[in-house]
Order: structure tokens, then sequence, then C-alpha cells
């Protein structure tokens, strides 16, 4: 049972699982950088420790630093939120090293699904189907060798990477010959290793992702899937679930894959594995797990009823049945996610810190806030982005969207350049209202009518 946990994270994240562990009767001590000393994670903790300078390297990257505070103010747990050390294996066996309780994954499951080719190894020992791909490709010519294999179009990316980061589509050989050098050391400077590999890209997919718990003893059950199709250079933007374009049939093999992989590794705590689907040929195909908690979980805990941060601490802690069974896990409604970021969408995506002089958040029946917000709070240049989340959950997906769209025109945030205005922009248009989208529709279809669009005065 866990009694005290340092929470090494920042934001909305820090601010969820903070109430999550008070809820379960947990003490929690939040991890802080200089700059996050005066925000409302700081304000619900029971005792704040700084890690360091602002800047993420010299704090919130630091596992030393972080360990350090864990020990230092007597924690017997490590929650690492998502982003930042979250899948760091280094952190895991530190934990595990100092007797302190890692609330996520075994430190060799996250080493092994950190490398997306040794999770590609992983996933076909357990017979989930792959996108056609290739070995590790060593250099520009390589890799158009491998693209005359698999045949164009193919998307180049990082072994170790994540968000896009070394990630490239290639129509042409004289593309991959042109972007080789810039992948690897793109991938190299993010991530420390600059090996690469080549997937047959697939035209017209949905990116799906299903939402899986693990006691680390061989059980695990899933959660549902989440369709997180709309998204701007690999980062989503709006997440849903369930995908209600996938049929009963498939939703069951795509389901119980997931289970399967899971369970081969004996995984504790939650994740999620990601799939493509591929609408026209009716198929999904694996790409990674995500052993952590994921930005869009809201939308599973809310067509679900399952807070996941709490199943976090039950399942970290070996609490008893702290699993639930399969059979307890029943979806009747549907959730959609928007991220809401300090950005400006009409100058290529510029981040946008700065005071909210006045902060509005929508409420009312099926709408839900997660956020650190509220009125003059700085926001950092420091960090991502991301300032909150709205979700709405309601009976189906027509009512869902409309209950989105009027959520965000209810949303104020004023002092500073957020994307609210490209969010109302995407769920008041037509193709995302008739759910016929695929992963590149904000780039190739919605951003360049949305960017003929003058800003507000």
């Amino acid at each position: 049972m866990i009694k005290r946990v340092l929470v090494a994270n920042r934001g909305e994240i820090a601010v969820r699982v903070i109430r999550a562990a008070h809820a379960l009767g947990i003490e929690v001590v939040q991890a802080v950088s200089d700059a996050d000393r005066d925000t409302m994670a700081a304000d619900l903790a029971d005792r704040v420790v700084v890690l360091g300078p602002a800047a993420a390297r010299d704090s919130y990257l630091n596992a030393d630093l972080v360990i350090h505070a864990a020990k230092a103010t007597g924690c017997d747990a490590l929650h690492p939120g998502y982003g930042f050390l979250s899948e760091r294996a280094k952190l895991a066996q530190a934990c595990q090293d100092e007797g302190i309780i890692f609330v996520g994954p075994a430190a060799q499951v996250i080493d092994d699904l950190g490398d997306k080719l040794r999770a590609r190894d992983i996933a076909e020992k357990a017979g989930i189907p792959l996108v056609p791909g290739s070995g590790h490709v060593r250099t520009a010519s390589e890799a158009a060798e491998a693209a005359k294999v698999l045949g164009l179009p193919v998307v180049m990316k990082a072994s170790a990477g994540g968000g896009g980061r070394g990630m490239f589509v290639a129509r042409e050989i004289d593309a991959i010959e042109e972007s080789f050098d810039r992948a690897s050391s793109e991938a190299l400077e993010a991530f420390g290793d600059g090996t690469l590999y080549l997937e047959k890209y697939i035209e017209n997919a949905r990116h799906v992702e299903v939402q899986i718990a693990g006691d680390g003893k061989g059980n695990a059950i899933h959660f549902g899937e989440r369709d997180c199709s709309v998204q701007r250079r690999y980062q989503k933007v709006i997440e849903e679930a369930p995908c209600v374009l996938m049929s009963d049939a498939l939703r069951k093999s795509l389901h119980d894959a997931a289970v399967k992989l899971v369970s081969s590794l004996y995984y504790q705590n939650v994740g999620t594995v990601e799939f493509l689907f591929d609408v026209e040929q009716d198929a999904f195909y694996f790409i990674e797990v995500n052993a952590r908690i994921q930005v869009e979980h809201p939308v599973t805990e809310q067509i679900t009823g399952t807070d996941l941060v709490q199943l976090q601490f039950r399942i970290a802690g070996e609490e008893p049945n702290s699993l639930p069974s399969q059979s307890e896990i029943t979806i009747n409604r549907h959730a959609i996610e928007c991220r809401l970021n300090a950005e400006d969408p009409l100058n290529n995506f510029m981040p946008s810190p700065g005071v909210i002089c006045h902060w509005h958040a929508p409420s009312g029946a099926g709408i839900r806030v997660d956020s650190h917000c509220r009125d003059g709070y700085l926001v950092p240049p420091y960090y991502d982005s991301m300032i909150g989340k709205l979700i709405v959950t309601a009976d189906d997906r027509d009512s869902a969207v409309r209950r989105l769209s009027a959520a965000l025109e209810d949303f104020k945030i004023e002092g500073l350049v957020t994307n609210i205005s490209l969010l109302r922009a995407i769920v008041g248009h037509r193709d995302f209202r008739d759910n016929c989208f695929h992963t590149k529709w904000l780039e190739q279809s919605m951003l360049p009518e949305f960017e003929q669009i003058q800003p507000e005065e």
C-alpha cells in the first residue's frame, strides 16, 4: 500500500495525479522546477520540493535529482506522469534499486518497448499484425533498397523515437536519400540514438489505440479503443472513444491483440497499444506500446467510468484484486477530447507563453476540463505548450460533437494566443462531423482552409 508519492511532473497531469492520490488517502510531494513554484500543483500537494532551475534538463529530466528528491522526502512511490522521464528505463531501475515503488511498468519492459524495432519483434512473436517494414537501415542507400522492396510510399522512423521526431514520409526514392541524414541526426539529437527503419506508408489510415492494464503476473484487460487520427506532425490534437468506424468483429480482434501482447510481457500498470487502422482494407497493424498513462486517457475514463490514475496506484501498490475483470468494463457512451495549447495556429503554431488574464472554462453535464491554469497564471516558455484538455461525453458521437462545439464556444482564455480558434474550426468542419478523415487530414485538407481565415481583431 502506497503512503507517500513523489509526483515527478508538472502541469495538468501533475494536478490530475495529485487529486487521484488524495482520493486514495496517499500523501503527495510535488517536485517542481524554479519556474513552477507557484503553480496549482504546488498548491494542491502536501509538500513541495524544488528540483532545480527552470530548464527541464536541470529539473524534470534529471533522474538523479528526481530520485534524490523522493528519498529525501521519505516517499515510498514515484509517479512519472507522461513525457519527461516517464518512459526512461533508467528512472524505473533507479526506483527499484532504492526500494521506491515506480508507478509504471518494470524497467526491462520499458527498455524493450522503448526500442521500436525490438517492440516490432515482440509483437511479431506474439502473432500481432505488423505494418510491412524493414530492419535497421544504416545508410541512405540501404534505406532506398528497402523502400524498393516494400513499395512506395514509405515512412522513415527513429527506432528510439516518438512524437514524430526523426519521422519522414517518402513518396520517391530521391526523397529518402535527401531526408535520411536529417532524420538520423534529428533522432540522435532527440533520443541519443540515430537508428532508423522503414515502414510501408498507409494512405487512408486511422490512428487507433487500445487502453490496457496488467497486474505483472500475465493477467491483462482492456478498456476499449481510442481514435486519435486528428494530428499535426504526428502530434495528436483531438482524440475520441470509441472508434465508431470499426466493425464489432475487427474491434474484438484489436482488443484481443492488445491484451495478448501485454500479457506476453507480464506487463504491470496501465499502458497503451497503438495501431494503424487501414479503413479501406478493414485491417489493423501494430505500431508501438506507450508504457505510461497517456494524455488522452480521460476519454477512456469517461466511457468506462474507471479512474485510470487511481488504478495505476492500486496496481503499483499491489493491492488485492486491483485489476478488474474484463466483464466489469462496459462501454456505452462517446467521449471526445481537445488539447488546448498556448500557440498561434496562424503563425506556424508558434508557442505563446505569457500571463492568462482571464480563464473561463465551460461547465455542465457531460463537460470535463483537466487543466492547471487559472486567472493570473504565467504560462512559462520552457515546456510543452499544452495548457489543458476539454473533454465532453454524450450518448453517441453526433451528440458529443454538438456538445463539444458548444463548449468550445463557451471557453474564454485572454492574455495570450491559443489554438481554440482552430479547434472550433475543426469541430465545425463537415469532414469531422461526418467522421470522414484520416491521420493526414488536418495537415493536407483542414489547415490550408483554416489559414485563409484572418485572425480576429
